[in-house]
């Protein structure tokens, strides 16, 4: 079995149709006069959770008589994502823990059900999370932009099978295992938590009461701000900055290239940096032609869909790029760029975004809010002496954080390899409960 290596010698290898059943569910979202109220377990709800229980707000719909009989939930089911825009988001698998009165498998998912004279479900769960199983539902996966897998697939997918005993010993070792590490997990996730929040108050309280805690201070005249330093100016972003502008808004995608000119979008940016992870080319014929939102070294892009209000400062590697959809504060002789890049990102500002967003599903930050935001201004001086402190700090938070981050994807491989070992024999489970 190339997908998994040598298996104890005991061990059998059986296609997944022949110790389970396999269905594609035909259930759509869609609620249908004539048919039976249900509520579906979706594509989300799977790809989420590892065990399906009446914790989960499933989605209402309806379905025929036949459907409600063959996709009803039942403990010990399995069930696997079939489809997905990426291909590595194919057969993951979620473990149904628990009797779900009228829970139907819905669409997009694939339904299997264990023989129970073969195969338990809560082994057949973790054997989908094993890598070396799970790789040849990947590759089999057909698709470019949208994949897809095949029913003869998965009916033919080669998984290790010991006996039932033995099954029921692995998956009671891996829940015992995979919970210990995902709760190391959940604490390191705490950590980082915190950090971030250390950094949100370390980050207002400079750029809003500055380094000296001696100084005068006067009132600042904004809820939940206090104080300013007395000679401390506030003011409108709009008279600070050479312009404020938007970057391209309106079908941007007709402008893409292979390569060419980078275009920043709302998710190369984060809080004080900005990422080329994804990152989209038009032409430099097309640059030109939008040089209004032409990016130059110094300025200051802001997220203004989604998530607004995240800020960073451009640097040299984007210098002369353009960009789709973010706030641009042109660099000035007023400020210094990071120290308006800091207080973009506090929380002094983040309450003026809330203030200004618009947007039911999606927020929206407009030009115009963003312009008539109050920015507190100390003297320049002042305002690199500020930003150096921070640069200094927040450094430090960041290397922290990016040391527990690391951690965290060490566990998460230690947690694949432990389930791949332990479903393929690598890892004996009986001595190990002994």
């Amino acid at each position: 079995m190339d997908w998994v290596g040598d298996i104890p010698e005991h061990w059998e290898i059986h296609r997944l149709k022949h110790v389970a059943s396999v269905q594609f569910s035909s259930v759509d979202k869609h609620t249908l006069e004539g048919e039976e109220p249900v509520r579906l377990c979706n594509y989300v709800d799977v790809y989420y959770n590892d065990f399906i229980t009446a914790d989960i707000e499933f989605m209402s719909a309806s379905a025929t008589q036949s459907e409600v009989a063959r996709f009803q939930l039942c403990r010990g089911d399995v069930l696997v994502t079939k489809d997905s825009e990426s291909w590595d988001d194919i057969a993951v698998p979620s473990y149904v823990a628990e009797k779900l009165e009228g829970v139907l498998c819905g669409y997009h998912l694939a339904h299997i059900r264990p023989h129970p004279r073969k195969l338990l479900g809560e082994y057949l769960f973790r054997a989908f999370r094993s890598r070396g199983i799970n790789d040849q539902f990947r590759v089999a996966a057909n698709g470019i932009t949208r994949f897809g897998l095949g029913k003869y697939w998965l009916d033919n997918g080669l998984f290790p099978v010991p006996s039932l005993d033995e099954q029921r010993a692995i998956a009671a070792f891996l829940d015992s295992e995979t919970a210990r590490i995902d709760a190391l997990i959940e604490k390191k996730r705490r950590q980082i938590e915190l950090l971030q929040e250390k950094r949100s108050a370390l980050i207002s309280h400079a750029v809003t009461k500055g380094l000296d805690p001696h100084t005068a201070m006067k009132d600042s005249g904004i809820d939940g701000v206090g104080g300013l330093p007395a000679h401390w100016a506030l003011k409108r972003l709009k008279f600070l900055t050479p312009h404020v502008s938007v970057g391209i808004v309106i079908t941007p995608s007709k402008y893409y290239e292979e390569s060419g000119v980078p275009c920043l979008r709302s998710l190369n940016v984060r809080p004080d940096e900005l990422t080329e992870n994804d990152l989209v080319f038009i032409s430099p014929e097309s640059n030109e032609l939008l040089r209004k939102s032409k990016l130059h070294a110094g300025d200051v892009v802001v997220v203004r869909t989604g998530k607004p209000g995240t800020a960073a400062v451009v640097d040299d590697r984007f210098d002369g790029a353009n960009c789709i959809d973010l706030i641009i504060v042109r660099k000035s002789a007023r400020f210094d760029s990071r120290f308006m890049c800091y207080v973009l990102n506090s929380d002094f500002a983040l309450a003026q975004y809330i203030a200004g967003t618009s947007g039911a599903i999606q927020g929206h930050f407009n030009i115009e809010t963003a312009s008539n935001m109050l920015i507190p201004m100390p003297p320049l001086e002042e305002q690199v002496g500020i930003r150096e402190r921070l640069d200094l700090e927040v450094g430090q938070l960041k290397r922290l954080g990016d040391k527990i981050e690391e951690s965290i994807t060490r566990l998460r491989e230690h947690r694949t390899a432990l389930i791949s070992a332990a479903v393929t024999g690598k890892i004996d489970v009986r001595k190990e409960a002994n």
